[in-house]
């Protein structure tokens, strides 16, 4: 797991291409500006899909890994808390490999992330997204889903 600002995006382009093509996409483009759905950027290897929503409380959150891709998520617009926990710490339900999809169960911590605010998820970083820090509150935010 990695957390950090998005004018420190080139720092990371050493994971490889797709990694890069992800993050120079991120510090290219407005998003903010731009309409929810998904974007392709290399096809199926690397695509964003940004998205709108309120952050709601954790009651209502889900743990999730995925396995066939890697996550960059960015904050463009308000603020939510993260869950983060290593996937071995948590219960694994049935893994749906058509939406490369693994939900689990457990406890975890959670990081706030502002507008600007980066995380990269691998398989073995279980999250749960969208969730608020005191009160729903909009976000906007750009998933970019990198081919592992």
């Amino acid at each position: 797991m990695v957390i950090d600002d998005l004018q420190n995006a080139a720092q990371y382009h050493a994971l490889g291409a797709r990694f890069e093509k992800g993050l120079r996409w991120l510090v290219d483009n407005d998003v903010a500006s731009m309409a929810p759905e998904r974007y392709d950027i290399d096809g199926d290897d690397v695509f964003v899909m940004v998205q709108e929503y309120d952050a709601k409380p954790k009651a209502d959150g889900f743990w999730e890994a995925h396995r066939q891709y890697a996550d960059i998520q960015l904050v463009v617009t308000g603020a939510e808390h993260m869950g983060y926990t290593p996937t071995a710490r948590l219960n694994a339900g049935q893994y749906d490999e058509s939406r490369d999809f693994l939900p689990l169960h457990g406890e975890g911590m959670f990081i706030e992330l502002h507008a600007g605010h980066f995380m990269i998820l691998w398989p073995q970083d279980a999250h749960m997204p969208g969730m608020e820090i005191v009160e729903p509150t909009p976000v906007k935010k750009a998933v970019v889903k990198v081919r592992l």
